[in-house]
């Protein structure tokens, strides 16, 4: 289990009493979270809903705001600089990152743009300071989802959390592997193999293509929906071939230059969608 997984405590502009947490530091008044029992507060007895990675250095603000989501029964972890946050940014599984911009170490924009690199999908929403417009904008460009600007009220954190939250696709059972005709891609270890031992390398966001066509199987996904899914652009702003690029060298690798292609089909008009995929299976090792 990481470390720092969020407890109630009190520190520099918190305090508390049994089943109220005060918090001074946000919003310059007063906030008051009344709390079930501190029980809730561990999680016990308690259905825990999202996973949520706070990267925020200001102590007063972490605590509130991780304090807030885990009464409204997130599991939330934190992160106390950059460094320590791209690190589990990375190598964790999360349904939200709340990032701060001005962090200690790697800075959020630098995380922003690591993590998107390998969870496409990741919804991230940044913390960032009255009138630093260039980094909200710098990004929003690079893939944020939304921003709250300091000083901010809990409620409205809360309120912008379970909106991106609610507009982000639901995860499906994730598929760790999918097998067709002498050849298994394993998502996890990122590579093709086939059955004559040969395997090929595959690029994060490769991966994620072929994993976002397993989880959706029986229909065709469009390109639209790739890029906004995967790339998390807005497909009617931008005009680019990287989906077609990248389903050409998925085809090289997976070896799959049949005319037409027997593996990743092309669907006339609708978009793309992988053969056989009764094949693919789930976490469990049944079939999804």
């Amino acid at each position: 289990m990481l470390r720092n997984a969020i407890s109630l405590r009190t520190g520099p502009g918190v305090r508390s009493t049994p089943g109220l947490l005060r918090i001074r530091s946000l919003i310059g008044k007063e906030v008051r979270l009344v709390l079930a029992s501190p029980s809730v507060r561990r999680g016990t007895g308690a259905v825990l809903k999202k996973r949520i990675l706070v990267i925020e250095d200001d102590e007063a603000v972490r605590i509130g705001v991780c304090d807030a989501l885990a009464h409204e029964g997130y599991a939330v972890t934190f992160a106390e600089d950059g460094d320590q946050g791209l690190e589990r940014a990375l190598h964790s599984e999360w349904d939200l990152l709340l990032l701060d911009v001005m962090l200690p170490g790697c800075d959020g924009i630098s995380i922003l743009e690591q993590v998107r690199e390998v969870h496409t999908a990741l919804p991230v929403i940044l913390l960032t300071a009255l009138g630093d417009e260039s980094s909200r904008v710098q990004g929003l460009k690079r893939g944020a989802d939304d921003y709250v600007v300091k000083p901010f009220s809990l409620m409205e954190l809360l309120a912008r959390v379970e909106a991106v939250l609610r507009r982000s696709p639901e995860r499906p059972q994730t598929v760790k592997e999918w097998s067709l005709e002498g050849r298994t891609v394993y998502f996890d270890r990122f590579e093709v193999c086939f059955e004559d031992g040969t395997r090929e390398e595959l690029s994060p966001r490769e991966v994620d293509v072929l994993r976002y066509l397993a989880e959706n199987p029986g229909r065709a996904v469009s390109r639209d929906e790739l890029l906004t899914r995967i790339w998390r652009v807005n497909p009617g702003r931008v005009e680019t071939r990287t989906i077609d690029m990248h389903v050409a060298r998925l085809r090289e690798k997976m070896r799959d230059q049949n005319k037409p292609p027997s593996v990743l089909l092309t669907v006339h008009g609708q978009g793309y969608m992988l053969a056989g995929q009764e094949a693919a299976k789930g976490a469990g090792g049944t079939d999804a």
